[in-house]
C-alpha cells in the first residue's frame, strides 16, 4: 500500500506507536513565527470551503531526528496564513512562496519553512511563508463537502490557499519592493505537489474573488519541487482512492502508470521554468513523481532542471548530512541565476 503519498513515513510511525489516537494532543497551540515577524491571514472574511475543524490549530515536536535535530509541525490549520521574511542585505526583487511539506496532514513548519525562509533571505530573496489548510488527524469529517484532505481534486482548499498567495504577493510587491516578473514557489513532498498544482492550475481561481489581489496574475515565475508526491499516475491513483468520496482517474488505457503524469497536472508552454531534486531511495513520494513530471515538462518544451541522488531518502528539507543530496540549496542558487532571477 502506498501509504506514504499520503502521509510521512515519522507520522505514520508516531500513529502506530499511539495507536492514532489523538496524534496531536500533546501540542502547543497555534504557530507563531518568531519574533520581528507577524503572520497575517490571507483572506479578509470567511475562507472558502471552510471545512469544520475537529480542535483548534496546534503545534507539536516530532522527536525523529534530522541532522541531529527534532522539528516542528502544526495540524489542525483552518485559518491560512501568510509570514513575509524580507531580505538581509542586498534585495535581488526575487521572492518565493514556500509551501512545507506533510502528506497534507500537517505542516513541517521549520525544517521545511522557517529554515528556507533564513535561507532565501541570506540570498536577497524575499520569502512568503505560506501555512495553508491542513486538518491534522483524521482528515475532515465524512459529513463534509470533502471528506479527506489531499490534493486537488479531491481537496481544493490548499490550491485554493496558494494561488490566493501568489496574488496578494504580486498585488504587495512594490510595497514590499519585489519584482513582479520574478515571483516562483518552492515546496516539499506534499508541497511539492502543490508546486506542480499552482504551475499549472493559475489561469482561473477556483473560488470568487474577493478584492483587487484576485485580479493579479497567480502564475508563478518559477518553480521549485523537492522531493514532490502525488504527481505520477499511479500516485494519483491511489489518492482516489482514500476517504470516502473516490475519484476516477481518467487516462488512456496503455498509460505507463509509474512514468505517466497525474491527469490533474496538466502542463502546457505556460508552465513556469522548474527545479526538480530526489532521491532514489525516496520510499514516502517515489521517485517516479519527479521523472513523470519531468518527463511531462520537457514534452511541453518548458525549461526544466531535475537532479536526482542515489541516496538521501525523504524529508532532510535544508539540514546538512552526509548525504551529497542535502548540499541542493547552491544548485538552486546556480538555476536562479541561469534563468536569470537573481545575479549569477
Amino acid at each position: 500500500m502506498r501509504v506514504g503519498y499520503r502521509v510521512s513515513t515519522t507520522l505514520l510511525v508516531f500513529l502506530a506507536l499511539t495507536g492514532g489516537q489523538s496524534w496531536l494532543s500533546a501540542g502547543q497551540p497555534a504557530w507563531r513565527p518568531s519574533p520581528g515577524h507577524t503572520q497575517v491571514p490571507i483572506w479578509p472574511g470567511v475562507v472558502p470551503d471552510a471545512q469544520p475543524a475537529e480542535g483548534p490549530e496546534v503545534v507539536g515536536t516530532d522527536e525523529k531526528l534530522v541532522a541531529g535535530r527534532p522539528w516542528s509541525y502544526v495540524g489542525r490549520v483552518s485559518q491560512p496564513t501568510m509570514t513575509v521574511y524580507s531580505p538581509k542585505g542586498g534585495n535581488t526583487g526575487a521572492a518565493v512562496v514556500v509551501f512545507p511539506g506533510g502528506g497534507y496532514q500537517i505542516l513541517a513548519i521549520d525544517l521545511e519553512g522557517t529554515e528556507v525562509c533564513d535561507w532565501l533571505t541570506s540570498k536577497g530573496i524575499t520569502c512568503v511563508l505560506l501555512k495553508y489548510r491542513v486538518p491534522g488527524e483524521g482528515g475532515y469529517p465524512k459529513s463534509a463537502p470533502y471528506p479527506k484532505s489531499g490534493p486537488y481534486p479531491e481537496s481544493p482548499m490548499a490550491l485554493e490557499d496558494a494561488q490566493r498567495t501568489l496574488g496578494l504577493v504580486r498585488f504587495h510587491a512594490a510595497e514590499w519592493h519585489i519584482d513582479p516578473h520574478k515571483i516562483g514557489v518552492l515546496g516539499f513532498s506534499a508541497g511539492g505537489h502543490l508546486v506542480a498544482a499552482m504551475s499549472t492550475h493559475f489561469g482561473k481561481r477556483l473560488y470568487s474573488a474577493v478584492d483587487a489581489a484576485d485580479k493579479e496574475s497567480c502564475r508563478p515565475d518559477f518553480a521549485v519541487a523537492i522531493y514532490p508526491g502525488h504527481l505520477s499516475l499511479s500516485a494519483a491513483e491511489w489518492d482516489a482512492k482514500q476517504g470516502t468520496k473516490k475519484y476516477v482517474v481518467r487516462h488512456p488505457p496503455n498509460a505507463d502508470k509509474d512514468l505517466a503524469l497525474n491527469p490533474e497536472i496538466p502542463v502546457t508552454s505556460r508552465t513556469p521554468p522548474t527545479f526538480l531534486l530526489q532521491a532514489e531511495d525516496d520510499h514516502v513520494d517515489s521517485v517516479n513523481d519527479s521523472l513523470a513530471y519531468y518527463i511531462a515538462l520537457k514534452n511541453a518544451r518548458v525549461p526544466v532542471e531535475m537532479h536526482l541522488y542515489p541516496k538521501g531518502g525523504h524529508a532532510f528539507g535544508l539540514r546538512r548530512t552526509e548525504s551529497p543530496i542535502t548540499g541542493w540549496p547552491q544548485l538552486v542558487e546556480t538555476w536562479l541565476g541561469t534563468i536569470g532571477i537573481i545575479t549569477r
